[in-house]
């Protein structure tokens, strides 16, 4: 069994790094995918690059949006495009392990209990790895509303699974975290998620990247978790968890960072 991966990956201005995530997914040990990338109205040479790359690997499918949609949108263009069994997501300045396609779809056909497999992302910036994500090994619908346990990134799911939720909401009080809003109709649906421990990608995230998060977006990511909540069926606890995020956004940034920076620890990958 060779069953088709369908690796969806939106861009926007990230020409200096995209040949290199690409090549990460060209290096995996697992062969058949296709990669459909569109650029979201990059204002930089990102489109010029991702045409090259295209032009040279025939698994490419390249799309453009006419100007920047935001990544719910940019996805669901990836997802109408897709013809693999499997969706696999990627960022543009981001690195795949070569193994992690390989270990993900032997998960699904291993385990017919879940739909949804991710894994851990080690953190990198300009001077190397710095940290690691840590996530539930099997995250349950209290999970997500309370936490962040199913990283986006490097996750993979049977397409049907998204095509039954009818893709990501497009919507801007979803933007930056469209996510977390698909894990909520993922598992509203019946589908669960399992994060394997072994890290098998590298997400790019200087330890400042807390600071550049704007107020908005955590007043969306209370909004997500307050719909999700009367969806998932929680009670009250759960609602006022759901503002977590916009009381954490008040905390004075040095102190966050120090937080996170302790909860992400390093620690080396044999």
């Amino acid at each position: 069994m060779n069953e088709k991966i369908s690796v969806l990956m939106g861009v926007y201005n990230c020409a200096d790094t995209l040949e290199a995530a690409v090549l990460s997914i060209q290096l995996q040990t697992y062969k058949n995918w296709e990669l459909i990338l569109c650029d979201d109205g990059s204002t930089d040479n990102t489109y010029d690059v991702a045409l090259e790359l295209s032009k040279k690997d025939s698994r490419i499918i390249l799309l453009r949006n006419d100007f920047n949609h935001g990544l719910n949108y940019t996805l669901n263009r990836c997802l109408a495009n897709a013809t693999g069994k499997y969706i696999a997501r990627m960022d543009g300045d981001d690195y795949c392990l070569s193994t992690r396609f390989e270990r993900q779809v032997f998960f699904l056909r291993t385990n017919s209990e879940f739909s949804i497999v991710s894994t851990p992302m080690i953190l990198f910036d300009e001077n190397g790895e710095w940290g690691c994500t840590i996530v539930v090994e099997k995250p349950d619908s209290k999970d997500i509303i309370s936490g962040s346990p199913i990283c986006h990134a490097p996750v993979m799911m049977y397409k049907k699974c998204l095509d039954d939720v009818k893709g990501y909401t497009e919507d801007k009080k979803m933007l930056r975290v469209e996510d977390v809003n698909l894990w909520i109709k993922l598992y509203a649906r019946g589908y669960r998620c399992y994060n394997l421990a072994e890290p098998l990608y590298k997400m790019r995230n200087d330890k400042n990247a807390l600071n550049r998060r704007k107020y908005r977006f955590r007043i969306n990511s209370t909004y997500v978790r307050l719909l999700g909540c009367k969806m998932l069926k929680l009670n009250w606890k759960y609602y006022i968890l759901s503002f977590k995020p916009m009381i954490i956004g008040l905390i004075p940034a040095k102190i966050r960072q120090i937080i996170r920076q302790k909860q992400r620890k390093y620690k080396s990958i044999m």
